[in-house]
């Protein structure tokens, strides 16, 4: 990750599609679900190469995607990812800021 490629600081509700449903993280949604998670960063873009990307995308292993317009650049509009186990989420916005009823 590095920095937003505004620059700036952003703090707000920010919402996320799911894109796959087999990490024990993710495994309580549904496809394509939209929910709302607090964005706070200023060093939220994620990065990666060409390859890497396609590597993500072709192993299903991105989690979540920002819908609604991209927040901080990151490539292909993605906010989390698993590893292949699916044991291990990395997920920019911050979920241990959310709470409901």
């Amino acid at each position: 990750m590095i920095k937003n490629d505004h620059l700036k600081f952003i703090c707000s509700e920010q919402a996320l599609r799911v894109e796959s449903t087999r990490t024990a993280w993710t495994s309580q949604f549904t496809q394509d679900e939209i929910i709302a998670i607090p964005l706070k960063n200023q060093d939220g873009q994620y990065v990666a190469s060409s390859e890497e990307l396609e590597r993500l995308e072709g192993e299903g292993l991105v989690t979540f995607r920002y819908v609604g317009g991209n927040p901080n650049g990151s490539r292909n509009d993605i906010a989390g990812i698993s590893n292949a186990a699916g044991n291990v989420v990395g997920l920019m916005p911050h979920p241990e800021h959310a709470i409901e009823a």
